[in-house]
């Protein structure tokens, strides 16, 4: 008869020890999380605001080379 120990189990080991692992982590706080997405968010439309210029520009420089 095979034996039925959960503390050899591989999968309650591996669930033990994330857990063990996930109480050593440095969670933000809400305020850090908040700022940091307010960056995120700021850079994305600023990066879509230059590439859409650039890409304007890039279409008038175009039409005046080959129109």
């Amino acid at each position: 008869m095979a034996n039925l120990s959960l503390s050899n189990n591989p999968l309650v080991n591996y669930a033990r020890n994330s857990r063990e692992e996930l109480k050593k982590v440095s969670w933000p706080t809400r305020k850090q999380i908040i700022r940091d997405t307010l960056v995120v968010i700021s850079i994305s439309v600023a990066m879509g605001a230059f590439f859409a210029l650039a890409d304007k520009l890039f279409e008038i420089g175009f039409r005046q080379i080959l129109g």
